[in-house]
């Protein structure tokens, strides 16, 4: 596996997160899909894995989004795997990969809203006991019982 190279900047996530960029390890593998004979000669896919467990860049709480947010990117062991082929060279990829990365981090940033408790309105109670009344006529009228009419 390949390290990213040494980079003086932290990678921004938010005005008061950024992640180390030595944190993050890329590798380069053979892309899928149409190049012609240069795709079986040429690694140009980017695979960047996160430790996302591991991190003391992240807060617990931004980490237990993120891992939510990641999904089927997140292995067992709690590393982030982002696999990068849109582009036909290493760096775009490399670049996007990182993009993806930082995308996740800064949606798993934001912390949700807290719910509100509310109570239903008196007029949606009554639509509601409304409903259940006609629908219990429905279900009256469809008895197999005859009339005796």
């Amino acid at each position: 596996m390949l390290e990213l190279p040494a980079m003086a900047d932290p990678l921004s996530i938010t005005a008061s997160l950024s992640l180390d960029p030595a944190e993050i390890e890329i590798s380069y593998i053979r892309a899928s899909g149409p190049g012609g004979q240069n795709v079986n000669k040429v690694s140009s896919a980017a695979q960047l894995r996160f430790d996302l467990r591991r991190s003391p860049s992240l807060p617990d709480a931004v980490a237990v989004r993120a891992a939510k947010l990641a999904g089927s990117r997140l292995t067992l062991d709690g590393v982030i795997v982002i696999t990068a082929d849109r582009h036909r060279t290493q760096n775009q990829n490399r670049e996007d990969a990182i993009a993806r990365l930082l995308e996740l981090l800064r949606a798993a940033a934001v912390p949700p809203k807290p719910r509100r408790a509310t109570k239903p309105t008196l007029a949606s109670k009554t639509r509601r006991l409304e409903g259940k009344t006609q629908r219990s006529g429905v279900k009256k009228l469809r008895s197999g019982k005859p009339s005796l009419d």
